[in-house]
């Protein structure tokens, strides 16, 4: 066990998918895994672990922003050794041209947190993703004709503010759009020298206000789940 996550080493699968929502990965986990078990309880934060395909995954909570993804894969990646997370969350669109519910496989994540420079001495303001799942969700994607954007996001330590124009970091590296976690994962992936992808459903688009309800980002999120489940099974 770790500080936050109370299962037992064997009950976390090499491969995990997390999302924000505890809920939701309760949803994805009891809907397409079979002989789930839940393995966390711990603050809420849900974590279950079975089979898909035949090949054990696990499905976790990381809660929301960038401290909270950072405890629980950080704690994942050295007590538990974990080779691959791929967070599977929800992102605001930048452009007009993105709609809800199109999904965003981010191949770097730009941000104005001190969190890797805190942890690791990591001075940049970007991380790429870690290892061979942003390829591996690409290719899937292709060989199941399931549209996937890829590029630059935005990861936020702000959900809120005064400014409303769009931050001068999206504008200045042309990010399509914002989210709080992957950042923080693929820092955390690069510290221990493991694997980090960040799968993203646009659920609202800051441009045009179009966005999809809190019912339907807990439950209907449907292509970005066979995506990230087909994926790991490929990795």
């Amino acid at each position: 066990m770790s500080i936050h996550i109370a299962a037992k080493k064997r009950e976390i699968a090499p491969v995990v998918l997390l999302a924000g929502d505890p809920l939701r990965a309760k949803f994805i986990a009891q809907n397409n895994l079979k002989k789930v078990k839940r393995v966390n309880k711990v603050r809420n934060a849900l974590y279950f672990t079975g089979t898909y395909k035949g090949k054990k995954i696990t499905v976790g909570a990381s809660g929301m922003g960038i401290p909270s993804i950072g405890i629980y894969s950080y704690e994942l990646y050295a007590e538990y050794d974990v080779e691959c997370i791929m967070r599977i969350g929800t992102c605001g669109a930048y452009l007009d041209s993105i709609n809800v519910f199109d999904c965003i496989n981010t191949d770097i994540a730009y941000s104005e947190s001190t969190y890797a420079q805190t942890a690791f001495n990591f001075s940049e303001n970007h991380i790429s993703h870690q290892g061979k799942m942003f390829d591996v969700i690409n290719t899937t994607a292709k060989n199941l004709g399931i549209p996937v954007l890829s590029g630059a996001i935005h990861s936020g330590d702000a959900f809120y503010r005064v400014d409303r124009e769009l931050p001068k970091m999206a504008k200045e590296y042309n990010c399509l759009a914002a989210e709080m976690e992957a950042f923080a994962l693929f820092a955390n992936a690069k510290y221990f020298n493991k694997q980090a992808a960040a799968l993203l459903t646009v659920s609202d688009n800051i441009v045009t206000h179009v966005q999809i309800s809190a019912k339907e980002r807990e439950k209907s999120l449907a292509v970005m789940t066979q995506l990230a489940l087909e994926s790991a099974v490929r990795l």
